[in-house]
């Protein structure tokens, strides 16, 4: 059961967040540039893409409407896909969790053409592509690693020529 003084906490670290982070006073839906607009205390607006934000992704437009406010500002609900967004999250540049943004900006990189990359993909086709993963029956020893020169390994069972 909570206390008085978890209360009193509480309180002061809600207080202290309002004296530090703007609060969102208005949101809305832009149909004409395809984005989610949320104004601010400070008098800030912040605009992004809804497929740039975790839970909105895949929304459709006539989902992304309807947008209420929490009494704190702080968060953001769209009732129609039941999402919800924080707004100090926001501000920080978290679009959404850290595994999300992670698997997103792994999508940019495995997109990327650069030479280098194509040079690196050519190199590791050159050297028997990538490695693939080792089937481990449960209670067996672990495989043994032969080295072959400076930092190569090589798997004692070796390969038949093509």
């Amino acid at each position: 059961m909570a206390s008085r003084d978890d209360f009193d906490r509480a309180n002061e670290r809600a207080k202290d967040l309002r004296a530090r982070i703007p609060q969102a006073v208005s949101a809305h839906y832009d149909r004409k540039t395809g984005r989610i607009v949320i104004e601010l205390s400070s008098k800030l607006a912040v605009s992004f893409s809804p497929a740039d934000v975790e839970g909105l992704d895949g929304a459709r437009p006539s989902q992304l409407t309807e947008i209420e406010l929490s009494p704190s500002g702080f968060g953001i609900h769209f009732p129609a896909i039941d999402a919800d967004l924080y707004v100090p999250g926001l501000l920080e540049g978290f679009l959404g969790s850290q595994a999300w943004m992670a698997s997103k900006l792994g999508q940019i990189g495995g997109r990327s053409r650069s030479k280098a990359k194509k040079t690196a993909s050519r190199a590791n086709g050159k050297l028997g592509g990538r490695p693939r993963k080792a089937r481990v029956a449960v209670g067996a020893p672990p495989r043994r690693v032969v080295r072959k020169g400076p930092g190569r390994r090589e798997s004692p069972r070796r390969r038949e020529p093509a």
